[in-house]
């Protein structure tokens, strides 16, 4: 025979193939619905399929591409959880930032803006220059001095808190 098999015949040669591949790749759950997509685009492609293909290598190949389709499409799916956690660690994280912007705040006023716009806006030093005024190298030092100011304010807060440096 020369031509192509139906394409029912190809299901039932290669199904259990197609599924064991799925469900290697997925798991039991997924893989059944892996096993569906691979046929439904097996069955839209298979008239433009050469006649001397090598069909199992084929629907493989489709099949794999499906079970990472499956496998993203979950990774993007929200997953429930039980409660809500605790905020504790959160309230830590808030009292860190209390803590910068108290000493952001106590920096002088181009120090705290060089840095600000620097460092938390990402602006490059031109940018910080035209923005609060001066040249590009003004800038860079008032980022740099309130950088040290700032080291100097946290090692000393470290250091008050019974922690060594």
């Amino acid at each position: 025979m020369t031509g192509k098999q139906p394409f029912e015949a190809v299901v039932a040669e290669h199904g259990a193939t197609v599924l064991r591949v799925c469900r290697a790749v997925l798991g039991p759950a997924d893989a059944d619905d892996a096993w569906s997509e691979t046929f439904l685009a097996a069955l839209r492609a298979y008239p433009e399929l050469p006649a001397d293909a090598n069909v199992e290598a084929w629907l493989v190949t489709i099949a794999h591409r499906k079970a990472i389709d499956v496998t993203r499409a979950a990774a993007r799916r929200a997953v429930p959880v039980g409660d809500a956690p605790e905020r504790p660690a959160a309230q830590r994280a808030d009292e860190r930032d209390l803590d910068l912007q108290a000493a952001l705040a106590a920096l002088p006023r181009k120090q705290r803006e060089a840095v600000a716009y620097h460092y938390l806006g990402g602006l490059p030093y031109t940018d910080v220059a035209a923005v609060i005024g001066g040249s590009t190298d003004a800038a860079r030092r008032a980022a740099a001095d309130g950088i040290a100011r700032l080291r100097k304010t946290y090692a000393a807060a470290t250091v008050g808190e019974g922690e060594t440096r």
